[in-house]
This record gives C-alpha cells, sequence and structure tokens, in this order.
C-alpha cells in the first residue's frame, strides 16, 4: 500500500491515471481493497472471464490448471503439530483417569466413563468435588505459610487438567484433516517451500494456490490450505462450471492432480482427461514392462465368463473377492486375485513382494486390482500420448507455469500480505484480475498474439 502512494507521487503512469486528482494515501487504498473489493472479489473475476468469453479471447472449452505454493505472512515458528498435539493429549487423559481413580478412593464418588475419559467426565468430576467442598465448607488457602487440603489440591490440579484439555481439542479441531496449522494464521497449512534459504528442509506456514488458465488469461482461481493438488481439481473444475456451464471439454494438468476421485470426476462430466499419470517416465523403462509380478504383464483367460489371470509360469490366478476401502471420502473398489498354488515355482523371488525363502516358502501369489481406476488411467495415458495430448502438455508448461515464473520472479510476488484464507484469496484475486487486464491490453496493441498451436 505504500508503495502505492508512493508511485501516485513519482511515477508519471500514475499521474495520468489520477487526471490531477489528490493522491490518496496508503490507507485509502488498504480500505478499498478489505470493505469494497473484498466482498465481490469472485463475481469480478468471474464477470471479467465472461467478457473475455464475449470478446472471443476465450472459449470456455479447454482450460490448462496448475498450482504453487505461497508463504502466508505468519511467523515462521509458530506451528502446532496435530501429531504433537495428540500425543500430548493420550498422555493428559491417562493422568485424568489416574486422577479419577484417586478422587473415588479418597472422596466415595464415582465416575462411569468406560475405556475413555471424555471432557463431560471430568467436568462431572469437578461439579461433584465442588460440591463436596461445598458440604464440608471447606475454605480454599493461598499464599505463602498457608497448607492446602487434598480437595483443594485435587481441585486445582483437574482445574489445569480441563484447561488443558480444551486447548488440545481446539488445536485438533482447527487441524481438522491437516497435520498441521499456523497460531498466527489458523487457516494456514506448514508446506515444504522450494525457497529454502537456510537449506534443512524447512517447512513454512503457506496456502496452495491454484489457477485455470486459457489462451494466457487467468480463467478461474482457487486457494486451498491442502498441501497436495489432488483435491483441488474439483473445486477449481465447479467453478468453471458455474460461470460457463456444462461448455468444458478438455483438461490438461500435471501428475499431482491423478487420481481416481478426479479421473471419475471428469469421465461423468463427459471432460477428456490430459492429466499426466504418476508413473509416466516409469512405463518407458524396460522394468516397467518386464515386471513379471505385476498384472499388466500377464496374460488373461476367460472361464465361465470371468476373467482370469495367467502368471510368467504358467498357473492360473483366479478372482478371490471384492474389497472396499475408504479414502477421503470416496470408496475405491478393489478385485482380489490369487493363486490356488504357487510351491514349486522358480519365480517366486521375482513375483512376490519382498519375497523370502525361509518365511515364505508356502506363500501364494495374491494381487488386488482397482479395475475402475486402472481403466481411467488407461484412457488418460492414451489421451497424453497422442499427438493432441503432447502439444496439450507443451503448452500447459508455457501458459500455467509462465504466469507462476512471472509472479514469483520478476514481480516476486512469494508472500502474501494478509492472514486467513478468506482475506489470502481476495488478495489473490486482485493479482489475477490485474494481470489479466495487462494481458488484454498486450493483445489489443498486438504485443502479445493468441495461441493457435505450437509452430514447427
Amino acid at each position: 500500500m505504500e508503495a502505492m502512494e508512493l508511485n501516485c507521487k513519482r511515477d508519471i503512469n500514475f499521474m495520468y491515471l489520477l487526471e490531477g486528482k489528490p493522491v490518496p494515501d496508503y490507507a485509502t487504498f488498504a480500505r478499498f481493497r478489505s470493505i469494497h473489493f473484498a466482498p465481490c472479489a469472485k463475481r469480478i473475476l468471474a464477470e471479467m472471464s465472461n467478457l473475455l468469453y464475449e470478446l472471443g479471447e476465450i472459449s470456455g472449452e479447454s482450460i490448462f490448471i496448475d498450482g504453487t505454493k505461497i508463504e502466508t505472512c505468519a511467523n515462521k515458528y509458530t506451528f502446532v503439530w496435530k501429531k504433537a498435539v495428540t500425543k500430548n493429549q493420550e498422555k493428559l487423559l491417562i493422568k485424568i483417569a489416574d486422577l479419577i481413580a484417586e478422587c473415588e478412593q479418597l472422596y466415595g464418588i464415582q465416575i462411569v466413563y468406560g475405556d475413555t475419559v471424555k471432557m463431560k467426565h471430568v467436568k462431572r468430576l469437578r461439579k461433584k468435588l465442588y460440591a463436596l467442598k461445598q458440604e464440608e465448607n471447606i475454605v480454599f488457602v493461598h499464599g505463602i505459610g498457608k497448607r492446602k487440603t487434598r480437595l483443594q489440591k485435587n481441585i486445582e490440579t483437574l482445574e489445569d487438567y480441563l484447561d488443558r484439555l480444551k486447548g488440545y481439542t481446539k488445536k485438533l479441531h482447527i487441524c481438522g484433516k491437516r497435520n498441521s496449522y499456523s497460531k498466527t494464521d489458523p487457516d494456514a497449512t506448514f508446506m515444504r517451500m522450494k525457497e529454502d534459504h537456510m537449506l534443512n528442509g524447512q517447512l513454512k506456514a503457506a496456502y496452495n494456490v491454484q489457477i485455470a488458465v486459457e489462451n494466457y488469461f487467468i480463467v478461474q482461481a482457487y486457494v486451498s490450505n491442502d498441501r497436495t493438488d489432488y483435491n483441488t481439481l474439483i473445486p477449481i473444475l465447479e467453478k468453471h462450471k458455474n460461470s460457463f456451464g456444462d461448455i468444458l471439454e478438455e483438461v490438461t494438468a500435471d501428475s499431482g492432480y491423478c487420481s481416481e476421485k478426479n479421473l471419475l470426476y471428469l469421465k461423468r462430466n463427459e471432460i477428456s482427461s490430459y492429466i499426466k499419470l504418476q508413473d509416466h517416465e516409469k512405463r518407458k523403462t524396460r522394468a516397467y514392462s518386464e515386471d513379471i509380478s505385476k498384472y499388466y504383464n500377464m496374460r488373461t483367460g476367460i472361464f465361465e465368463d470371468e476373467q482370469f489371470y495367467i502368471c510368467h509360469d504358467g498357473r492360473e490366478l483366479r478372482h478371490l473377492r471384492t474389497e472396499s476401502k475408504e479414502q477421503d471420502g470416496y470408496t475405491q473398489t478393489f478385485e482380489v486375485y490369487g493363486c490356488a498354488d504357487c510351491s514349486g515355482c522358480e519365480h517366486k523371488a521375482r513375483c512376490l513382494y519382498k519375497y523370502d525363502a525361509e518365511k515364505d516358502a508356502e506363500k501364494n501369489k495374491v494381487m488386488k486390482i482397482n479395475e475402475q481406476w486402472e481403466e481411467l488411467k488407461e484412457r488418460s495415458h492414451a489421451n497424453i500420448q497422442s499427438e493432441r495430448g503432447i502439444l496439450k502438455r507443451q503448452t500447459r508448461s508455457i501458459q500455467t507455469e509462465g504466469h507462476f515464473g512471472d509472479i514469483k520472479e520478476n514481480e516476486n510476488f512469494r508472500r502474501f500480505n494478509y492472514r486467513s484464507a478468506d482475506k489470502v484469496y481476495k488478495e489473490f484475486m486482485l493479482y489475477a484480475i490485474g494481470r489479466n487486464i495487462n494481458k488484454y491490453h498486450r493483445f489489443l496493441y498486438e504485443k502479445l498474439r493468441k495461441f493457435e498451436g505450437k509452430t514447427a
């Protein structure tokens, strides 16, 4: 804000925009951003995207998605780790259980709590101890030379335990599904950043910023506190759907977005997936094609309308059962295949995972296959291996990564100026809108041409 005020006083371009009007101070800029711009930030970017659509600059049918991590202005060493809080909470619950047992023995009271002590049990014990204090007319004493009664000591210990338990419960509630957060910005998550000035892999409080780009314009933006990109694809596609309707036909992204949940969403919405697989490079190696333990290097057969696999030794792996697994609110289904007898097979060392000749002599081959996930991966892999897919992967690296490179290196925007997810999102919205205006200005004056495909 101070820099904008200074530019209005010294930069001829800013003076031209002011048209001779008084220079606003930095507080005026700050009030505009927080009071006037913030409530309508989402709508302004959506309207700008719609305007670009009407002008023919974007089609809304194909987008390129990428993300980066930008540090928040929270202090560096304000981390709260979920694992440490959980560990301390477990230790505290053991102490509370011991205190309850002691009070039951001393005062003849009974607290029924089952296997785990909860907050309500602690409050119930506190209520009974205070009732006992009132019955016996005990006066609490404090200071040097005063001797506290056993009841007073127990109540004070219990109050301390209750405050700590409330603190741990609150911290775990703030964490939610995350593993950490910052005390000065609870919405931020500690993430591993590429900018490591101490060269020790230090984690920093940051946000995961996602953009959807078409023809160099930022069409959609999304700010998340999730460390990975898996859970950010569907929200940004939903935002695009709300802005343009069901006109999206193609999505291009890197392997960080490749998950069964995301690819299934694209399939159900009839959107072509140009998402790179995690094992894209591995598929090119000889080790991948010669791994006899994997189902994709086995032959298949059909018996009584049921598929089975034939291993390298010529033995059949029949379907045994179907299993399901819940992960992040999504259910994965696995088909389990197994060999009835692997005895005497000379390929066990290459076929069985971590094979030990002494311990696994009687072990048979069993493998789990998520058939839906494998089908979705093969479809996406076929798309990115096509001529159009190769071009789209090249274009994505130019358009989306070019934005982040320009933002971080040329504009030196590596750290947010505000705290909390809502304010950070609106700050980035302002930045995205400014970049779109700049891009459109360059298109008007033919300093930038519409991308129509990579030339030879």
